[in-house]
């Protein structure tokens, strides 16, 4: 029995995103070779990316597998907000590696969210974050538009981080 809370599971694998909620698309270049494309896949599923962007992160598994647990914080001291995920599904392939997370009971928001690398033909290392997702508790409705603008400046910061860390292996 699933403990997602929203019926579109695997959407942002899939496609295309489901209606009636806010979309979310955002891809960077954040190295180049095989090298730096392998160094961003174990930074994205291994939640170094997450933490490095200042993101806690609580998770059942050390990477990202299906069906895995993971709490997402944020926040300063005691004022954090926690999303409660699950993984369901994951990439892990020649030019492709990376996962994508569903809400679960309790988290602000419901929907979908993956977090890609991929390694392009012409050497250059992607990296895409695609999510659709709507308000599911009073103080995320409360926030209206400045929801999908927070989630739009956290995947921009997330591609420079991984392109830091990627930039330093």
């Amino acid at each position: 029995m699933s403990t997602l809370t929203y019926p579109e599971v695997g959407a942002t694998r899939l496609g295309p995103l489901p209606e009636g909620y806010n979309h979310l698309h955002h891809r960077a270049a954040v190295g180049r070779g095989r090298a730096q494309f392998e160094a961003a896949g174990a930074a994205v599923t291994e939640w170094r990316m997450h933490r490095a962007a200042g993101a806690g992160v609580k998770s059942s598994a050390s990477r990202a597998d299906p069906r895995v647990a993971v709490e997402v914080s944020a926040g300063v001291g005691r004022i954090r907000v926690r999303a409660l995920c699950e993984i369901v599904w994951t990439a892990y392939e020649n030019d492709r590696i990376g996962f994508a997370y569903g809400t679960r009971a309790r988290h602000p928001e419901r929907g979908e969210e993956s977090f890609v690398v991929e390694l392009a033909d012409d050497g250059t290392v992607w990296f895409t974050v695609t999510a659709f997702s709507r308000p599911a508790c009073w103080y995320a409705r409360l926030a209206g538009p400045l929801v999908p603008l927070a989630q739009h400046w956290y995947a921009r910061r997330l591609g420079k981080v991984l392109r830091r860390i990627v930039s330093a292996a």
